[in-house]
């Protein structure tokens, strides 16, 4: 996998992307933080909040204002927020390119964080990294490396039991309104493949192979 231009988008197009704190800092501190940012992928994705009303992106009455995208302009099909990364994986579905709702979101969250926290500066390092994915294969292998993150960090031991990542909306009846799981699904045939082959990810030959610098 490679590194791509975030400029050379497209319509069709499923990226990786992901980035971290600057400094590597973190950029969760509490589960409030947590919900904030996935409250803000909902509204870049063209969700009202309305309908984004679920424990895992529930708000506080907000003045949040992402606008310019519409509902079908993306699909989310899998994220894992880490206290100081995150990963988002992602299709463009129109001719608005990921990089514009990437930095709504990212802008919307630094705002919070630093009002929060009565801070200053940059909350993410640099521009946000993308990978295109190119392949079924790699596409199945980038979500598998996504889901399992928080065991490869040593957060957790099994990828269920961190909440801050979509895959309980596979294996579960979670069903967070943000994600699309029929795609991945289909690819894996079915969802106890999905866990069976997640499950299997990461050996030590697939990290590797050093495609993230995280």
């Amino acid at each position: 996998m490679k590194n791509r231009d975030y400029k050379n988008f497209a319509s069709g197009t499923i990226v990786h992307i992901y980035n971290r704190g600057n400094n590597r800092e973190k950029i969760f501190n509490d589960e409030q933080d947590y919900k904030a940012f996935i409250f803000r992928i909902g509204l870049a994705l063209g969700f009202e909040e309305k309908e984004l009303f679920h424990e895992l992106c529930r708000q506080p009455y907000s003045r949040i204002r992402i606008t310019d995208t519409h509902k079908g302009d993306f699909k989310l099909y899998a994220f894992c927020l880490m206290p100081n990364h995150f990963h988002l994986l992602i299709e463009q579905c129109g001719d608005t390119p990921i990089s514009k709702i990437i930095s709504k979101i990212c802008t919307s969250y630094a705002m919070y964080i630093n009002k929060k926290y009565k801070r200053v500066g940059h909350v993410f390092q640099d521009c946000f990294k993308a990978v295109i994915i190119e392949s079924n294969e790699q596409l199945m292998w980038v979500s598998a490396y996504i889901h399992m993150n928080a065991v490869k960090d040593g957060l957790v031991k099994q990828p269920s039991k961190y909440k801050w990542s979509s895959y309980n909306d596979y294996v579960s009846d979670r069903n967070l309104p943000i994600v699309h799981t029929d795609f991945l699904i289909s690819l894996f045939e079915n969802k106890s493949n999905f866990e069976i082959e997640t499950l299997r990810f990461p050996s030590d030959e697939d990290m590797s192979r050093g495609v993230l610098d995280i």
